[in-house]
């Protein structure tokens, strides 16, 4: 709403918002996205990977601005981010699954001994699925040995961390998920139960007591997302916009977690952080 006020539009006046909300239950996403479509909307904005992928399902035609996907070419959405072809246009949060490597490769600096990684992931989600892929190639390449811990739902968490648990996880990575990011308080707790270093997409885990995150400027993302509705309210086609990537990330980290988990941060990750909660 802020890029569009910026560019002169007013709620209300030039445009109004329809929203539909899955609650974090996944299988909800094709008849919200099918009731959307069918209210005739001009354009649909799509929140993650599961939302555009339902969306775009379920049409061919009407316009999908995608905002927070991870890998619209890998998960369908796109031919190529240069030209997109077909209905769907937008922003990634990351250059392909790249996040996870550096998410990877922040890890390994602060827990130097590390052999055994984990990464926490919804196996519905699509971004997931590629992401899953990037992890474990990672991991043969570093000769770590990758513990994939799975969570549909939030009563499956403890099951999953029981698994980090059982199979010796020396520090995890906590996906991009929109359902991990809603149990994220869970999920911490969790993690400060089993004393496990772990890594975030998302600077709300870090303020929340998580150990550190990287990722996109969600925000800037939004903000940036606004030139791509004025240039479809203007008769853009969705297919010829090239779909950006992110340009600015934020890396936050928490010394009061770090401490409490006998972790010392190495100064060529602190030079890099955007934030440090002290």
């Amino acid at each position: 709403k802020s890029g569009l006020r910026a560019l002169g539009y007013t709620e209300g006046r030039d445009y109004a918002i329809e929203s539909r909300s899955a609650k974090n239950d996944l299988t909800r996403l094709p008849a919200l996205a099918a009731e959307l479509l069918a209210s005739k909307v001009d354009l649909v904005i799509a929140s993650g990977t599961p939302s555009a992928v339902a969306l775009r399902a379920g049409t061919g035609a009407i316009p999908i601005l995608v905002v927070t996907v991870s890998d619209p070419v890998g998960t369908g959405l796109a031919a190529s981010l240069a030209r997109p072809g077909g209905n769907v246009t937008g922003l990634t949060q990351g250059v392909g699954n790249d996040l996870y490597t550096k998410r990877l490769d922040l890890l390994r600096q602060i827990v130097p001994g590390m052999r055994r990684a984990g990464i926490l992931h919804n196996p519905d989600n699509a971004a997931d699925s590629t992401a899953l892929k990037q992890f474990e190639s990672d991991c043969a390449k570093l000769g770590y040995t990758p513990i994939l811990a799975r969570a549909r739902k939030r009563e499956e968490i403890a099951t999953a961390f029981n698994t980090l648990k059982r199979d010796k996880a020396q520090g995890l990575i906590v996906t991009n998920a929109g359902t991990n990011f809603a149990w994220r308080e869970y999920i911490l707790e969790q993690a400060a139960k089993q004393r496990l270093p772990a890594i975030y997409g998302s600077s709300s885990f870090v303020d929340s007591g998580g150990l550190i995150s990287y990722g996109t400027d969600r925000a800037d993302l939004y903000r940036r997302a606004a030139a791509y509705a004025d240039k479809i309210f203007k008769g853009a086609k969705p297919g010829d916009l090239p779909i950006e990537q992110p340009t600015k990330f934020v890396m936050v980290v928490n010394m009061k977690t770090a401490k409490a988990l006998g972790i010392k941060i190495p100064g060529s990750v602190l030079v890099q952080a955007t934030k440090v909660i002290e």
